[in-house]
This record gives C-alpha cells, sequence and structure tokens, in this order.
C-alpha cells in the first residue's frame, strides 16, 4: 500500500469512526480522537501515515499507548482525588503519548523514527497519530493486534517473545516514572496498570522501542487504511440513505450476530480496567431471543439465549442500529437500539500462544475459544 494523506475533517471522522469500529468497545474515546487529528490537521494541513515496505531498513519503532481504565469518575474517586490535590479541570494539556515517547528518549538516549500504535481505538490510534506529527517522526499503515485489547501481553510483539521494557510513563497530572525492567510482560503490564491507578485514570506510556527489521516482522498490517475504508464504507452508505451493516459485515467477511435494544447494563472500575456486562433483548428478526456481553474495556465474551456464542479473540462490536455508528462502551445505555456485529480474528491471534492471552480462558471463562465460523454456522 502507498503512504495515505489525509486532508478534510470528513477524512479524519471516517477514520476514528473506524478506528472505533476496531475497538470493539474500548481504545479510548472517539470525541477525543477527532480532537487529537483536527489539531494536527490545523498544524500540517494533512495526516499521513507509511506503509511497512517503504520505510528504511535501519533506525528504531517505538510504541506509544495508553493505560488505564476508562470507567466514569465516581463521587468516591472525586474525593480522592480533591484529597491528593488532583483538579479533573487542570489536567496536563499536551497529548500523554507525545511526552512518553520523549521521556523513553531521555532516559534510553535512542531516538526513534517510526511510530506503531499498539492497537485500533477512536482515541489511542489518533493520539499515536498525533505523537508522531508533534515529534516529526512516521507512523506505519499498521499495528501490533489489529483491534483494541486491555493488556499489554495481547499484542503480536509479546507472541514474539518481545521485551516491553524499558517503559517510560507520563500521566495526565504530569508525573513522570521509568520502568527500567520487569521480570515478566505480565509485570510490566501489572505495574504500568497501576501507575496509571495512581493518577485515577489514564497515563501516556512508551516502550517496545526495537529496529524497524524487528518490527516490520511483526506487524498487523494495512490496519489504518482498513479503519479508514470502514469508517468511509459507513458514512457514504448512510449518505445514500442506506443502512451500512449488509456492505460492512460482506466488507469484514463478519456476521450480524443480533439486534435488540440494552435492556441491561453492569460496570465496576477493577484493578484499573472497566469491567461489565452489557444485555441486549432482541427486536426485528431476533425478537424474543437475548443476547449478553462481557467487557473488560474491550467486549470479549457474548452468549446467545444464555448459551457461549462468539469470543475474543474474534471481535465483538456494538454500533447504532441502523446506522451503524461505533460504540464507545461507556456510552452505551440502556433503551439504545443496537446491532452487534460480529468479526473473525487477526490471523496473528490464531495460534496456541495468542488463544492463551486473547481467549476466554486468559478472562477467568470455563470456555475454549471456538473458531468464529464455527460458532455462527447456521445461526
Amino acid at each position: 500500500m502507498p503512504t495515505v494523506k489525509l486532508s478534510t475533517k470528513e477524512d479524519i471522522e471516517d477514520l476514528v469512526r473506524g478506528c472505533t469500529f476496531f475497538g470493539t468497545g474500548g481504545g479510548g474515546r472517539p470525541t477525543e480522537g477527532i480532537k487529537l487529528l483536527t489539531r494536527v490537521l490545523q498544524e500540517k494541513g494533512y495526516v499521513e501515515w507509511r506503509d511497512v515496505d517503504e520505510l528504511p531498513e535501519s533506525g528504531y519503532a517505538v510504541c506509544p499507548f495508553l493505560m488505564g481504565s476508562i470507567a466514569p469518575l465516581t463521587e468516591e474517586t472525586l474525593s480522592q482525588m480533591q484529597k491528593l490535590g488532583l483538579n479533573p479541570e487542570k489536567k496536563a494539556d499536551v497529548n500523554l503519548l507525545t511526552k512518553a515517547v520523549e521521556m523513553l528518549e531521555k532516559f534510553t538516549g535512542i531516538h526513534p523514527s517510526v511510530i506503531v500504535p499498539i492497537e485500533l481505538g477512536g482515541a489511542n490510534t489518533p493520539a499515536a497519530i498525533t505523537a508522531a506529527s508533534d515529534l516529526g517522526l512516521t507512523v506505519v499503515d499498521g499495528d501490533f493486534t489489529g483491534r483494541a485489547i486491555p493488556e499489554i501481553v495481547q499484542i503480536t510483539p509479546h507472541l514474539h517473545g518481545k521485551d516491553a521494557c524499558p517503559i517510560a510513563s507520563f500521566d495526565q497530572w504530569g508525573n513522570v516514572c521509568y520502568i527500567d525492567k520487569a521480570i515478566s510482560p505480565a509485570m510490566a503490564e501489572r505495574i504500568g496498570k497501576y501507575l496509571s491507578a495512581a493518577a485515577f485514570g489514564i497515563a501516556g506510556q512508551a516502550g517496545y522501542l526495537m529496529p524497524i527489521s524487528e518490527m516490520r516482522t511483526i506487524l498487523v498490517r494495512n490496519t489504518l487504511t482498513e479503519c479508514l475504508e470502514v469508517g468511509r464504507l459507513i458514512r457514504t452508505e448512510r449518505q445514500k440513505g442506506r443502512s451500512p451493516l449488509e456492505k460492512l459485515v460482506a466488507k469484514l467477511n463478519g456476521k450480524l450476530l443480533f439486534v435488540g435494544t440494552v435492556t441491561g447494563k453492569r460496570w465496576e472500575d477493577r484493578d484499573g480496567y472497566y469491567w461489565g456486562y452489557h444485555e441486549v433483548t432482541g427486536e426485528s428478526s431476533f425478537k424474543g431471543h437475548s443476547f449478553k456481553i462481557w467487557f473488560k474495556n474491550e467486549n470479549h465474551v457474548s452468549w446467545f439465549d444464555n448459551e457461549p456464542y462468539v469470543t475474543s479473540p474474534d471481535m465483538l462490536i456494538v454500533v447504532t442500529y441502523p446506522d451503524c455508528e461505533p460504540l464507545y462502551n461507556p456510552d452505551i445505555k440502556e433503551g439504545m437500539m443496537v446491532a452487534v456485529i460480529g468479526v473473525p480474528a487477526r490471523k496473528e491471534f490464531l495460534c496456541e500462544k495468542g488463544l492463551q492471552v486473547l481467549g476466554p480462558r486468559h478472562f477467568g471463562f470455563e470456555l475454549d475459544y471456538k473458531p468464529f465460523e464455527l460458532v455462527t454456522r447456521g445461526n
């Protein structure tokens, strides 16, 4: 794929819409992503990314990512923040990922030339693109997951034995931390998560510093272009007065899993993650049926009429019905009319190690992963 250059606000909105779609309920709030990329558009006149095969062999790539819970702040949390002198109206007015990459370079002395988004999501991917713009670096057309995920072990560098450390962290209040070494990827995740939890929300972090030649072999390719295409398809179909559902499902080799009204929602902020369930009561051809989704930031396990159905690493995407605007999990409310779209997993995660870190058993469910085409056959 050649270099892609976006030059209009409509392009930006299409990209963020597609990133939100593949965010599977997480990946950051899309309004924040639009805000970030609009600034880039105003400052540079364009937003761009390059195909991995256009990059030089020499140099380093870095992966910045947002860490923390996407749960709404409770009164109890706000009270704790006040005691520590943390005012939600006085957060650091910077792109956290830009600062994290700057801090990592300061600590390591290595100047990266390429930024790789860790995942696809409405804010997390735009934040990585914005960091590249701020720092004069190149964004590659791809990411390390092909969707959004709650834990940094659920990415291709982990599957290939790459070390996340060293990691630099810059939180929303301006606190700076550096993780030189962790005894395991899971421990690096835990430390990073606790840094963001200490800040009552989100921290920008940067790690997975590696030669471009190594990054090239583990990248999930062309996903930024795919996000743009999905977001554009949704918009253009709506402009023609049609529901995008049919074309969207066909493009992604997916399946319409359910249509109905959100009739239940339970959530909690647990260990720095947004945990909970959405319950949907069937409408239209799904009348008389029920659907339930469990999420840990993103959607991971579903049940059709209380029977286990599609699970991660396959994707469960909730959109408004019938116009298919992808929904960020904290924005889903009871009474909404939604559709649930299933999309097969990226091939990179259909290996033993991929299923170990992103299958239902990893999340504590006594369920084995079943391939998407088998689970959805006949439904």
